[in-house]
């Protein structure tokens, strides 16, 4: 059995594209979520701000499929390898999460990459809503 360190009940989660070794999103997860990847094979986290499992891609089809996973060496933080389904793993409709970066100079964020999809239609539409 994998015991991993959830340093109070949670440790991050980062998912990074299989092939291209892109960082996709970071997020938590807690033992329950843990299990249900491994189960199921899709990244399962733990929604902080709803208190509930979030299984990735639920409303918006972007599921990642597990590929592997590296577990670092305190055994507190994990690397989820995924092919990550819609083209994009932000629900900003950006492929990556890190979409910005900081500019010293200005001290603004500036976005490096324009939207996949547009998130108003993927989780406020009437559709998405009845699914």
């Amino acid at each position: 059995m994998i015991e991993l360190r959830f340093a109070g009940g949670l440790l991050p989660a980062i998912a990074q594209d299989a092939q291209t070794r892109e960082v996709l999103m970071m997020a938590w997860i807690n033992e329950e979520a843990f299990q249900e990847t491994l189960v199921t094979g899709y990244a399962t986290y733990f929604s902080r701000s709803r208190r509930k499992l979030w299984r990735k891609g639920e409303q918006s089809g972007c599921r990642q499929k597990i590929v592997d996973i590296l577990v670092d060496c305190d055994e507190d933080c994990v690397i989820y390898l995924v092919e990550q389904a819609g083209g994009a793993a932000c629900h900003t409709g950006h492929r990556s999460c890190f979409y910005r970066r900081c500019d010293a100079q200005t001290q603004t964020l500036v976005e490096t990459s324009e939207p996949v999809f547009d998130p108003e239609k993927v989780y406020h539409s009437k559709e998405s809503a009845s699914k």
